[in-house]
């Protein structure tokens, strides 16, 4: 059989990125063939990555499953894959999966590393998944309560998530606070109110902070009602943070608590798999509402191109997805 010559996305901190070709190794048994149908670029991780913002005492904490290279180096780097099984055991053939495989027109994996796609999830929006596995954790370490008034500051990708799943509660009032007004829109379809930071609700129950930015963490601060929890979403990578500590914040007795999907709430870790959690994220990824978070599509080879664009602060794309060709 002709060997496959696949074609990836390496990031080349700072500030660079390229295609480049490799042949697939022969697979082996249990092992599957997958050709890649769509991707979606991480705004927070992966523009650290290309921009060369990540600190080197996390080179290895924040490695991708199936990421390529070693920072500061270039890597292939990326965990929002969606394709079709190609070869493999019958059973799978032809089925659409996800994978937390970086930006690359085919690849090989353990059939235990992806996820098949619920029937009920178009294959386009299942690049949703990794970022709304984040957003459950974020959930689980929150817990938030029936009629609790929530804060969501900054209307990206994963705040944006954050906020779809809060709306789901009972008797939950949601507001997503951001500084664009353009997002007031996103935040109706998804079933919150929107505020600019200066008109934001106080004295909320729980805030999310999911902005990136010092601003934004503030603002979560400012919001929070006496004894209530900040969760902070944010990566800011080497990027210095100033927060006010200062005013009532310790007379409010606030608390602010970090949120990561690399690690699970303890609550949950004992008994949710990593696979578990990603078929969980898969099944919330059915609600049509959540198409509003994608920006128009880009073709595999402008990757390069793209990474520049987003890793611009001025641009206020929300999830980028990659389409791949059939030929690629």
């Amino acid at each position: 059989m002709k060997p496959i010559v696949a074609r990836a996305l390496w990031l080349e901190p700072p500030g660079r990125a390229s295609v480049r070709g490799e042949t697939l190794p022969e697979r082996q048994p249990g092992e599957l063939l997958v050709r890649t149908c769509y991707t979606a670029v991480s705004r927070g991780t992966e523009t650290l990555v290309y921009t060369g913002a990540v600190p080197a005492s996390e080179y290895e904490r924040m490695r991708a499953p199936f990421q390529a290279g070693v920072l500061p180096g270039a890597v292939k780097h990326g965990y929002a894959n969606v394709g079709v099984v190609e070869g493999g055991p019958p059973t799978w053939l032809g089925r659409s999966v996800f994978c937390l495989y970086p930006h690359q027109t085919h690849y090989i994996v353990p059939a235990d590393a992806v996820i098949p796609v619920p029937e009920t999830v178009p294959a386009a929006r299942a690049v949703l998944a990794a970022n709304m596995e984040t957003a459950v954790n974020a959930l689980w370490d929150a817990a938030p309560r029936v009629g609790d008034h929530i804060s969501v500051v900054g209307a990206g990708v994963l705040g944006n998530l954050v906020a779809a799943l809060c709306a789901r509660l009972p008797g939950v009032h949601v507001e997503l606070v951001d500084i664009d007004p353009g997002r007031a829109r996103i935040a109706a379809a998804l079933g919150a109110t929107f505020a600019l930071p200066e008109a934001a609700a106080t004295e909320r129950d729980l805030v999310f902070h999911a902005s990136a930015s010092s601003a934004g963490l503030n603002t979560a601060l400012a919001l929070a009602g006496r004894e209530a929890e900040v969760i902070e979403l944010s990566w800011f990578g080497t990027h210095a943070v100033a927060v006010n500590l200062g005013g009532s914040f310790h007379s409010r007795r606030l608390a602010l608590r970090a949120s990561q999907v690399g690690t699970v709430a303890p609550a949950r870790a004992a008994r949710w798999s990593h696979k578990r959690r990603l078929a969980l994220a898969l099944e919330f990824c059915a609600d049509a509402r959540l198409d509003a978070l994608f920006a128009a599509d880009a073709a595999f080879d402008a990757l390069p191109d793209v990474m520049a664009r987003l890793a611009d602060p001025a641009d206020r794309t929300l999830c980028q997805r990659i389409v791949y060709d059939k030929e690629s």
